[in-house]
This record gives C-alpha cells, structure tokens and sequence, in this order.
C-alpha cells in the first residue's frame, strides 16, 4: 500500500473535487467584518508579516474550511483562539467571500531553491512516495476553489515552509481524514520543504 500512495493521493484529489456547488458570502458584507483581522493579514488580505499567511485571492471553499478549523479548535493557531468565537456561520463566509475577492500580491523565490523546488512541485520525488504538487494545486499554483485545494501562487515561502513542518509532525492535522498532506510532509526532508515553499513563492497566479 506505501508502495502506491503517490496514486492513491493523486486519486482522493480527484474524487474530492467533485463537490457540490458551492453558495458562497457576500464580500461587501465581509469587508464590514475584517477590521479585527487586518494588523495581521493585512487590509486586503495581503500580509506583511512573512510567517502569516496571505489570504487575498485564496479560494473561498478553503477560506471558509480553515476559518471554521480555527473556530471549533481543530486547527490550533494560538494567535487566533478566541478571534473568531463572536462570528456566525453567515459571518464566516461573507469573510472568505472578501478575501477571495481581494487580488494578491507576489513574493519572489530564492534562487538557490529555484531547481530543487521545480523537481519536488512538478515530479515529487517517486523513490520516497512524494507525489507531484500539481495534482491538487496546478502546474502554477492556483489551486482547485470548487473543490477547496487552496491556492499557492505566491504564497509567502516562510509561512508554507511551516505548515508543511506542521503537517510532517502532526501538528497541523485538518487535510481529511486521507491524511493526504501529512502523508506528504513526512516523507520530505528538510531542504525538500524549504526548496519548493520557495518555488511556489515565486509562482504567479
């Protein structure tokens, strides 16, 4: 079964993006909403701050999931506990409707990852079962927003780097119960995970 797990992750990323349709918020509403959130993400959703995430852009399925994880406690950040206790569903989504709506701005990769990032986002690394990234986030990083694999494109490259680590120790454990990143993130050592959170970096939506 370890064997074939590149297939069978390639396979649960297929069959979860045939997902219903999805309603969505209202983005004006959103905007009205954010105030609170913007010292960290920024007031378009564009973080300054290298180790939190951007969230201009991002798909709203996964927007919505993650803001709902960090609500109930299943993903644990602890700068955000308490922050979104105040939010009904309805709030929730009309914040990931804004942010989605929000166009990001671009990071840039470090030179010296450029090739060894290319081969693991693009090939995985077939010997240790680390699938291709592109099966789920695209050949350039856009993600699948119908079905709630998040964007990358530009993402900043230290906040990725330390969700892949999360992922690889368990830390971060809200990908499903196919456990489809923390199977990946635990075959990769640690210039795998810093080379290609750069690459994807530096790649434009």
């Amino acid at each position: 079964m370890t064997k074939h797990r590149p297939f069978y992750t390639l396979i649960l990323c297929l069959l979860m993006s045939a997902q219903s349709v999805w309603a969505g918020g209202d983005a004006a509403s959103g905007k009205q909403k954010v105030e609170s959130c913007n010292a960290c993400h920024g007031a378009d959703g564009n973080s300054l701050i290298p180790s939190n995430p951007k969230l201009a852009g991002q798909g709203e399925r996964y927007l919505l999931k993650q803001l709902k994880n960090v609500q109930t406690g299943e993903r644990e950040i602890a700068m955000m506990v308490g922050q979104l206790d105040h939010f009904n569903d309805q709030d929730l989504a009309d914040i990931a409707a804004f942010y989605a709506a929000q166009t990001q701005t671009h990071s840039f990769s470090e030179e010296k990852w450029v090739n060894l990032g290319r081969e693991i986002y693009r090939n995985g690394n077939p010997d240790r079962g680390i699938p291709s990234c592109t099966g789920c986030h695209g050949p350039s990083g856009t993600g699948n927003a119908p079905a709630g694999f998040p964007m990358l494109a530009g993402q900043h490259a230290e906040y990725l780097a330390i969700q892949l680590r999360h992922f690889s120790i368990g830390n971060r454990h809200n990908d499903g119960e196919g456990k489809v990143m923390r199977d990946i993130a635990e075959r990769m050592n640690d210039n795998e995970i810093q080379a290609v959170a750069s690459y994807i970096a530096g790649l434009r939506p």
